[in-house]
């Protein structure tokens, strides 16, 4: 019959556009998540985000629902404020060896005291250069109210080492206040002072306990050189106590302020727990005292 033809032909084709959109759906919703993501891992809450872009916060919103549809300039805008490569953003996979792929999945399974027995061994075995001096150098990290400050100076003042704060140090080096860091350089230019300021400590110094910002894990690379030059320790606290800590210290800024800060809090914490536990040591703050997580990590340098 006439419409027979016509009417599969048509059904194939309501089909294949079905299809179509949901593939692009599904692409839409992970760069999204992807961007919602980097974005929580950095710190920075959808605002920053928006100002540092140039993209607007109501497109900003929609795209990280999976609801907008960016074009090639407006992600890279959004890649540029991340300081990540566009590729990153709209990558759907395949960009490293079967075998990491393979790897990962089998660590993804471990528990935190079998990823340190891995790691401790993957330093043996592959990384003995790169160990030697590192007990010298102690890195704290953790996000901002942890304690890293009060609990850094105590630590090298047992230990008879100087103590540095990197934040202090990028102050210094750009010769400007860390809030106004972002408005005259951007995430990248804060990225390259840190990078720098951390070579250069590390060239300079043999023997310090460092307290590092809370986002230095977020950039791959320095985080990388952190913890093959350093032996670091993540300060752990509930969401709770960082708030608490970050207020009493006066400390005002966006996460503070914001409606949503816990939430924000919460989501920036769970993005850079698992990078955070790579850490040689943690030490949970809201448990222990001062005095109690100072000889706790004073012990480890015993000999």
């Amino acid at each position: 019959m006439p419409v027979t033809k016509p009417s599969r032909r048509a059904a194939s084709r309501n089909r294949a556009y079905a299809e179509a959109d949901a593939v692009n759906h599904s692409f839409l919703t992970a760069l999204g998540a992807r961007i919602r993501s980097l974005r929580a891992l950095r710190g920075i809450t959808r605002k920053m985000l928006a100002e540092q872009s140039g993209v607007s916060e109501r497109f900003l919103a929609e795209l990280e629902t999976g609801n907008g549809n960016a074009s090639v300039l407006l992600l890279r805008h959004l890649a540029r404020a991340l300081d990540v490569p566009v590729t990153s953003l709209i990558s759907e996979g395949g960009e490293f060896p079967a075998e990491l792929a393979h790897t990962t999945e089998l660590l993804r399974k471990l528990a935190p005291n079998e990823l340190h027995d891995v790691q401790q061994w993957l330093l043996k075995r592959f990384g003995e250069s790169q160990t030697q001096g590192r007990r010298e150098r102690i890195a704290l990290i953790g996000l901002r109210g942890a304690g890293k400050s009060t609990l850094g100076a105590a630590l090298a003042k047992k230990l008879d080492v100087p103590f540095f704060e990197l934040d202090r140090l990028i102050e210094k080096a750009s010769g400007v206040p860390l809030a106004a860091m972002f408005d005259l350089y951007g995430q990248s230019g804060y990225r390259r002072f840190e990078r720098s300021c951390l070579d250069e400590l590390l060239a300079a110094q043999s023997r310090f306990v460092l307290a590092t910002g809370g986002s230095i894990v977020s950039e791959s690379a320095t985080f990388k050189r952190l913890l093959a030059s350093c032996y670091t320790i993540w300060l752990r606290a509930m969401p709770e106590d960082h708030m608490k800590r970050v207020i009493a210290q006066g400390d005002m800024r966006p996460m503070s302020q914001s409606s949503e800060a816990m939430a924000d809090l919460k989501r920036i914490l769970g993005e850079r727990e698992p990078l955070y536990a790579r850490a040689d040591l943690t030490i949970d703050t809201s448990d222990a005292s001062l005095p109690g997580a100072l000889s706790t990590i004073a012990r480890q340098f015993q000999s």
